[in-house]
């Protein structure tokens, strides 16, 4: 699926039930946005139902939709707008409002809404009907619209100006995203994620209800409750939803129930695109010199380590694996916010927001994984980043995971340490200083070049006496070189370069970091870079 389709329908799957009769919702035009009878809520109730539902088997709510809807091109369908004077929370004293999707196209699985009154513990729901969408220029005949087809997902907008941006949107399966201060969307993330890459096929599971509590007035942070159902999991959510300036944060207490045995579970994706960089050229043919929405995933490790691993576009799907205990967050970043970087005016890159997960509760023993798929440009997501326990889930497991998502320009937290500013590699095998072409390299190698700035390296002197610690999974590394990068950047660029000790053409695992030499202080944190060797047959130099 296209990622901009994505970003705009929702795959969301629940039961379809038939209401009562168009005629009907004629006389509630008038009705207030939740029109539904009150019944109780709570979170606790949302739990226990969570449970019981995973008892049960799965039931598949897909809705064949009138052909209207069905066969909507994607441009008519993104026409269709919501009514703000239907908005929840609209006609109320605060600073939030939330509006709901429509459903068309291949988007054809309903969401119930509904609103409560956490005073009361009371909840009403909100029933899809045409008078609050706008149908212009859409080419939809309102007259097949019949019964409730529920809704695609939601989004939120400030209030009483909400007509700039909107600033959370719930849409695809469990899907979700939010801006920063940037008012820029970017990488996405899930609810769940189960059997991403096993020998079972991927399982979407997918938000089907919704419950909105009635924020403060006067606040612009609001919680909303959301039941979770797959063939193999389902679950219970609460986020705690904080619309700040420059950042939204996301407090999530997620209840998990597994319905049947998951291989692998994934608690809290992220997924984002990386087509190309300063380290990737390989589909750079292009106008811009960089295109992704992260460029790397971050991690402090239970251990403390801080670890940077630029992200790839390879040739084959690769998945990698990093084993933790307890870690202290992760995340997908965008670390370079210079226009001058993407020189892209259609779609921004440089406004991407980072995505930031902060634990809340013990997550104990397990990995944080990494998913990267070949892409030929930009219109497909590529990257998966998730947590998975080491232990399989086992059937009628329950399980409870705290987390905190931040969508910030960068993470909220920063090691004191100096942080991998860009990684470059190129040529190898030949005096640095030599321009290609003036110098043959006898033997074929690859150069890296990576640059670490800030921390304890701001205010060194150029003539520090630092040590590169180089490690490599496969093949050999020399040629070692520290430069300082002052007065252009305060930090400094370690050069090294990678000879293949065998024909093998799988991935290569480095790492490196920066330490003082005369007292062995570690002053970086550390890159962690996986490299794709050529063939033998295409391990040599050609110059035109």
């Amino acid at each position: 699926m296209q990622r901009r389709d994505l970003l705009k329908a929702s795959l969301a799957l629940a039961a379809y039930t038939g209401l009562p009769s168009a005629s009907l919702f004629a006389a509630r035009a008038l009705a207030a946005t939740a029109d539904g009878e009150g019944k109780p809520f709570s979170f606790e109730r949302l739990q226990t139902e969570a449970r019981q539902l995973a008892r049960s088997p799965y039931a598949d709510g897909s809705q064949v939709l009138p052909p209207t809807l069905a066969n909507m091109s994607p441009l008519d369908f993104n026409r269709i707008h919501y009514d703000p004077a239907h908005s929840l929370w609209h006609d109320q004293d605060g600073r939030l409002e939330v509006r709901f999707f429509h459903v068309g196209m291949g988007f054809k699985q309903p969401v119930r809404m509904y609103s409560v009154d956490p005073k009361a513990g009371m909840a009403r729901e909100i029933h899809f009907r045409p008078e609050l969408f706008g149908y212009q220029n859409t080419g939809v005949d309102t007259s097949q619209l019949k019964g409730d087809l529920g809704f695609a997902g939601f989004r939120v907008f400030p209030h009483p100006d909400p007509h700039r941006y909107d600033l959370v949107s719930f849409l695809g399966a469990s899907y979700f995203r939010a801006i920063d201060g940037n008012r820029q969307y970017g990488l996405s993330a899930r609810g769940l994620a189960i059997d991403t890459f096993t020998d079972h096929p991927e399982e979407f599971p997918n938000f089907t209800r919704f419950w909105f509590e009635r924020p403060a007035p006067d606040s612009r942070r609001f919680t909303v409750y959301a039941l979770l159902d797959s063939p193999s999991a389902t679950g219970a959510y609460r986020f705690d939803i904080d619309c700040q300036d420059e950042q939204v944060v996301m407090d999530i207490d997620a209840h998990v129930n597994a319905r049947k045995a998951i291989k692998q579970l994934g608690i809290c994706p992220m997924t984002s695109m990386f087509s190309c960089g300063s380290h990737e050229r390989r589909m750079c043919d292009s106008i811009h010199p960089n295109l992704h929405d992260s460029d790397r995933l971050a991690m402090w490790r239970g251990n403390g380590e801080w670890i940077c691993r630029p992200l790839n576009n390879p040739k084959r799907i690769q998945f990698n694996s990093f084993a933790d205990s307890n870690p202290k967050g992760f995340g997908l970043v965008q670390t370079n916010h210079d226009f001058e970087t993407y020189q892209d005016t259609v779609d921004s890159y440089h406004r991407r927001p980072s995505l930031w997960v902060e634990p809340t509760t013990g997550w104990g023993e397990g990995a944080i994984n990494l998913m990267e798929l070949p892409t030929t440009g930009e219109t497909l997501d590529n990257i998966v980043a998730f947590w998975t326990p080491k232990e399989p889930v086992e059937a009628g497991q329950s399980l409870h995971y705290g987390y905190k998502l931040f969508w910030s320009a960068l993470p909220p937290v920063a090691p004191g340490l100096a942080q991998v500013q860009a990684t470059r590699s190129g040529m190898g095998g030949f005096t640095e200083g030599w321009a290609p072409g003036e110098h043959y390299p006898e033997v074929w190698a690859r150069r890296f070049a990576i640059d670490f700035a800030g921390g304890p390296l701001e205010n060194m002197p150029p003539d520090e006496d630092l040590e590169p610690v180089v490690t490599v999974a496969d093949g050999r590394v020399q040629d070692f070189q520290v430069l300082a990068l002052q007065p252009h950047v305060k930090g400094f660029r370690v050069l090294f370069d990678w000879y293949p000790t065998s024909d093998s053409t799988e991935p290569v695992n480095i790492r490196c970091f920066l330490r003082r030499r005369a007292d062995k202080q570690t002053l970086s944190e550390t890159w962690l870079y996986q490299y794709f060797p050529p063939a033998p047959d295409q391990r040599r130099y050609t110059y035109n």
